[in-house]
């Protein structure tokens, strides 16, 4: 476990409730990094993804979504690939999007506000951004555009703005569904649609609180992720800290906003980092860079955001490995068989025989897949087995007259 988020913002006692997720996403997962302007949004992404975006202390410098597809850390991939040594190496990946900087009135069009909102709805996940320095790394005063640093006023502004434009989503949805179920009373699926489009709404206007905290049932998630509302999106909050209050590990607004995550976001996760500090790591040695960790008992933090990105989507890795290639593949949490080898190929589960497994840790102990099998732990399993995070798979499938498999 990384110390730093320990000493920095003290865990809940007791973690909420499991929730039915909503979202689907797939083998290509999105993420956004959104935030009020001069957060440090870009300087983040500039790190993330070694590419240049402009990073200027200027509102609105971003205005176009830059993008660029970040490998997701991942230790058992990456032992898979030493061990095969195989032609074609596929990690995970995440594709980190920077959206232009919310403002207050975004959802009525102020500042970049239709646009960027736009580019939030094409992400699975929101890296959400806040900053608690009062300074740039050279000690001048950093812009803040709604004047003073305070980062639990900056959540509830861009929370707002997400949730009126999800408010507004509902209202274009919600009136042609009245009028078509006034003019045929016995259509029973438009009329059990705007039934639920109407607890939706009430959920957003009423209680003025994000879906993805609502309790919903199985046909409700269904209509929820077909509107694919960006408050369904699980949020991660990366707090912008000075280098001096990371390396110290202290700032007056750490337990504040812990407080107000678990009231007001329960289950989602912050991560204190400080995006200047992390530049200057990526300019040392790695020797050098080695020392300086050790010498101030901390840790990089740009690999573990895009991890817990992924942890916040509730998603899997499976893989598939041999002499031609070693590949990760994404898949979520209680995924069976045939549907994790759909993220392959539509015709891997629509001709779905049979499932070969055996899981990384099996593998890691006995050191080849012909010791695993030796050994008992490689198996056969059927369209009903839920595939467990690190398994490694090989599937069989028919979908043609000759009975052909693969």
């Amino acid at each position: 476990r990384i110390h730093i988020e320990c000493s920095m913002a003290p865990k809940s006692k007791d973690p909420p409730p499991k929730k039915a997720l909503l979202g689907r996403p797939g083998n290509n997962v999105r993420a956004g990094l959104v935030g009020m302007p001069n957060v440090g949004k870009s300087t983040t992404f500039n790190m993330m993804c070694n590419m240049s975006v402009p990073a200027e202390n200027f509102p609105f410098c971003t205005i176009d979504p830059s993008e660029a597809r970040v490998e997701v850390p991942d230790p058992k991939w990456r032992h898979l690939c030493d061990v095969w040594k195989p032609k074609n190496e596929v990690p995970a990946f995440l594709t980190v999007v920077d959206i232009a900087g919310l403002v207050k009135g975004a959802a009525e069009g102020e500042g970049l506000g239709n646009a960027f909102l736009s580019h939030i709805n094409a992400t699975d996940a929101i890296f959400h951004v806040v900053r608690v320095f009062e300074e740039t790394a050279d000690g001048e005063t950093a812009a803040h555009v709604e004047g003073e640093v305070d980062p639990i006023r900056d959540l509830e502004i861009i929370a707002e703005e997400l949730r009126l434009k999800d408010v507004a989503y509902v209202e274009k949805i919600m009136e042609p569904l009245k009028k078509e179920v006034a003019r045929d009373g016995k259509a029973k699926e438009k009329k059990d649609k705007l039934e639920v489009t109407l607890k939706i709404y009430a959920w957003l206007t009423e209680t003025k609180k994000d879906v993805r905290f609502g309790d919903w049932s199985g046909k409700e998630i269904d209509i929820l992720n077909e509107y694919n509302l960006l408050t369904a999106k699980p949020c991660l909050y990366l707090v912008n800290m000075s280098e001096k209050d990371f390396l110290r590990k202290k700032n007056k607004w750490l337990v504040k906003l812990k407080t107000w995550l678990d009231e007001n976001r329960p289950g989602e996760r912050m991560i204190p980092y400080s995006a200047s500090l992390e530049a200057k790591l990526l300019t040392m040695e790695p020797a050098e860079r080695d020392a300086f960790l050790a010498e101030n008992k901390i840790t990089a933090q740009m690999g573990k955001i895009v991890t817990e990105g992924y942890h916040a989507l509730h998603l899997h890795h499976f893989y598939t490995a041999g002499a031609d290639e070693v590949k990760c593949w994404t898949i979520r949490d209680g995924w069976t068989a045939p549907k994790a080898a759909g993220t392959i190929h539509t015709d891997f589960e629509r001709g779905f025989i049979k499932a070969e497994v055996y899981n990384y840790t099996d593998f890691k102990e006995y050191g080849t897949e012909v010791a695993v099998k030796e050994a008992g732990k490689y198996r056969q399993e059927g369209k009903n087995y839920v595939v467990q995070d690190g398994d490694i798979i090989f599937f069989k499938f028919n979908v043609t007259t000759d009975g052909k498999k693969k």
